[in-house]
């Protein structure tokens, strides 16, 4: 099939249909569970740096700040990825889409998130 058919048939929309099922039966990262355990390990992540960066942020101002915002990145990263695998898959928990490793991934996205954003607002106070 050349290029200016395989164009010509994706404007035409037939194959379109095709590519929205194959992309909402499989989710994020190729098998649905493949890529919802990543993005959920991205949040466990998330969550252990974030622990950590709390802890640092006690001893006092400016400790743990760079930790405190890769907590936070990496959570939002796994909340906003997790979320969206959750609107593209269709069936449910144990249909082997990964729903529940997203639904894992989102959790622990947002703790992970909330811990790096405390942890940044106690590595800004002063003594």
């Amino acid at each position: 099939m050349s290029i200016r058919h395989l164009l010509a048939t994706t404007v035409a929309g037939e194959f379109a249909p095709a590519a929205h099922t194959s992309l909402a039966a499989g989710g994020i990262g190729g098998s649905g569970r493949a890529g919802a355990t990543v993005i959920a390990v991205v949040g466990l992540a998330s969550v252990v740096v974030g622990g950590l960066a709390l802890s640092r942020s006690r001893r006092g101002p400016g400790e743990g700040r760079i930790q405190a915002l890769v907590a936070a990145a990496a959570g939002l990263v796994s909340l906003v990825l997790s979320a969206w695998h959750l609107a593209l898959t269709t069936e449910g928990l144990g249909s082997g889409q990964g729903r529940a490793g997203a639904v894992a991934g989102v959790a622990f996205g947002l703790i992970g998130a909330v811990l790096g954003g405390l942890a940044l607002a106690r590595s800004r106070r002063t003594a």
